[in-house]
């Protein structure tokens, strides 16, 4: 079986006290007949490792250039997907990503974007899977009181 490995983020800003997460609106594709929301991510290239992936694909999809790396917070969604009548094992890691860029620039991939506070988010996202990492991000920065550490990507 064929094993896909992505990397994306959860990309958070905050103002007046309160964290927006980014939620990007993905066109249909395959099976998936409907857009549908989520974080950004895309597969990992050849060369390529995972927080390269996740700063090419921020700025790909959305503009953004002033991403900090979040420290200590990675989780991985494993998933099965068909293409082109095959099962693909699909690993997705993501990293939680700040910024302070409030205006998207989305790529052709995506038909809309929207900050949402946790509670919006958590509604927005079409995937269970995406719920549970939003779940962990979101727990991750208020356990820490969001004194963590940050590197620029």
């Amino acid at each position: 079986m064929p094993v896909e490995k992505s990397a994306g983020a959860v990309v958070f800003r905050e103002e007046n006290g309160k964290i927006y997460y980014l939620l990007l609106n993905y066109s249909a594709i395959g099976k998936v007949e409907k857009t549908y929301w989520g974080f950004s991510k895309g597969r990992v290239e050849t060369g390529e490792g995972e927080i390269e992936t996740v700063k090419r694909e921020i700025k790909e999809e959305t503009g953004i250039e002033d991403a900090q790396l979040i420290a200590g917070f990675k989780k991985t969604e494993k998933y099965f997907f068909k293409f082109q009548g095959k099962n693909i094992l699909k690993f997705a890691t993501f990293y939680l990503v700040k910024t302070n860029t409030r205006e998207i620039q989305l790529s052709s991939e995506h038909v809309g974007y929207k900050w949402l506070t946790y509670q919006e988010a958590i509604e927005q996202l079409t995937f269970k899977n995406s719920k549970e990492i939003l779940e962990k991000a979101n727990n991750f920065l208020l356990t820490k009181e969001r004194k963590y550490g940050k590197k620029r990507l």
